[in-house]
């Protein structure tokens, strides 16, 4: 049974009445930061998830270009690896094949959830992945280049990215995790590297936890963090707005 999620933020409090913006703020800041994640639930019609995303930072656009997207399925994509259709997708994060940092942070907001089972979001804190290695073998994550590529649909859509980094990569204070099962190149001979995609995928299949959506949710993960997935659905009508908030550029 998938476990459910541990991070949950409602927009309204005991008594049924809408938090002030300023509590339900520091809620879901100390949330995302303690959870690497929040699923924001119980959401007013009136709430604007553009505005409330934008105090996280300014917004990334994807390979494609789009800055605030729509993800849902599409028809001529079904036979290929892709966001965009109905398929499960395999453990990642987001913007490895980006030449620059990847997104700091990732939002999906449910416009219309998919009837029947699957399309859920998945998701594991990719920290539990990284305690399997010695701290000689994460050095070896940090110092080793290693060749990303972008998926199948993006070729597809005449989009064909690709970059070198390490999987671990420090700025400051903070650790970058990058992270792809299908589309991280494993050089020959490397163990440790083809050790962390078995073990990540064997450790994200036990462990993940799944985020069944009604309309209006919201979940915002810290990218440099966080690995997710989703699960597969039948319903061509599930519709989901993505947004990609870069990191804060320091002076």
């Amino acid at each position: 049974m998938p476990k459910l999620p541990d991070s949950v933020l409602s927009c309204f409090d005991v008594n049924g009445d809408l938090l002030p913006e300023d509590v339900l703020k520091y809620a879901f800041r100390q949330l995302l930061s303690n959870n690497g994640y929040v699923q924001v639930v119980d959401v007013p019609e009136s709430f604007d998830h553009v505005a409330f995303l934008k105090e996280l930072g300014d917004f990334q656009p994807t390979p494609t270009g789009t800055v605030v997207g729509d993800l849902k399925p599409e028809s001529d994509m079904d036979d290929i690896y892709h966001a965009q259709n109905r398929r499960p997708l395999v453990p990642h994060t987001e913007g490895y094949e980006f030449r620059g940092l990847p997104p700091r942070y990732l939002s999906l907001w449910c416009v219309k959830p998919a009837s029947g089972a699957g399309g859920e979001t998945t998701m594991l804190d990719g920290r539990r992945v990284l305690e399997e290695f010695t701290e000689e073998e994460q050095r070896h994550f940090r110092e080793t280049v290693y060749h990303w590529k972008s998926t199948e649909g993006l070729a597809r859509r005449g989009v064909a990215l690709d970059a070198e980094h390490p999987v671990l990569e420090d700025r400051g204070d903070e650790t970058v995790f990058r992270f792809s099962f299908n589309n991280l190149v494993v050089p020959e001979g490397d163990e440790l590297a083809a050790r962390l995609l078995r073990r990540g995928k064997e450790i994200y299949d036990e462990s993940h936890v799944a985020v069944r959506y009604r309309a209006r949710d919201m979940i915002v993960w810290d990218n440099w963090r966080m690995m997710h997935s989703r699960n597969a659905f039948d319903d061509p009508t599930r519709h989901l707005k993505r947004v990609q908030i870069a990191a804060p550029v320091v002076a």
